[in-house]
């Protein structure tokens, strides 16, 4: 299993944007609002979420269902109108980022959005809410490209400040992001800290 430490493959081909906060900042929220935005662009964007807690898409009782309990791995169903692959992962300590965007890959979207997973070497987009009590993350981790807030703050050199209550300028920077994706591929260099 790959961990935060290990190298995140950054294929050119595939643009990448985590999305980081800490928990009720409005990620979620945001990326409904910017999702259709988005789309209205002509962009295809996926999205990767990390969940902290177990989950399951699935119903017991349903035939998909009984048949993963069965010990199917992975178990594929499938519609004319959509599919859902679920696939027990017990030995595994957390997600694997590079084995999600291994699937996600052949699919061929113009965008990723990874929901979470900040401890992970990509690209980010950190949302931050003073208000929340929370320590604003940019100065320890260099892969953030850019802070949206809803207050004034002091970020390092090549970090932008975005307005978190402004979707129109999130979806604009968000939008713009795959033709910058091959130039933003690693962190910023150590000397681009906090301003003195």
């Amino acid at each position: 299993m790959n961990s935060p430490v290990d190298d995140l493959p950054l294929d050119e081909h595939l643009p990448l944007l985590g999305i980081a906060a800490w928990s009720g900042t409005g990620k979620t929220t945001l990326l409904e609002a910017l999702l259709p935005r988005l789309r209205e662009r002509g962009l295809r964007v996926a999205v990767i979420k990390h969940a902290h807690h177990a989950f399951d898409v699935d119903q017991p009782g349903k035939d998909s269902h009984r048949l993963r309990q069965a010990g199917a791995s992975p178990m594929l169903v499938a519609s004319r109108s959509r599919l859902a692959l679920m696939m027990e992962t017990p030995h595994q300590e957390e997600a694997d980022l590079a084995a999600l965007l291994a699937m996600v890959a052949p699919q061929r979207p113009d965008l990723v959005l990874v929901e979470g997973f900040k401890a992970w070497p990509l690209p980010k987009l950190e949302l931050y809410r003073p208000a929340l009590g929370k320590p604003l993350r940019v100065a320890e981790d260099r892969w953030v490209r850019a802070v949206a807030t809803d207050a004034p703050l002091s970020l390092p050199d090549g970090v932008e400040r975005l307005d978190l209550n402004d979707v129109t300028a999130l979806t604009d920077w968000i939008a713009a992001w795959p033709a910058r994706w091959p130039a933003e591929r690693q962190p910023r260099a150590v000397g681009e800290g906090m301003p003195s």
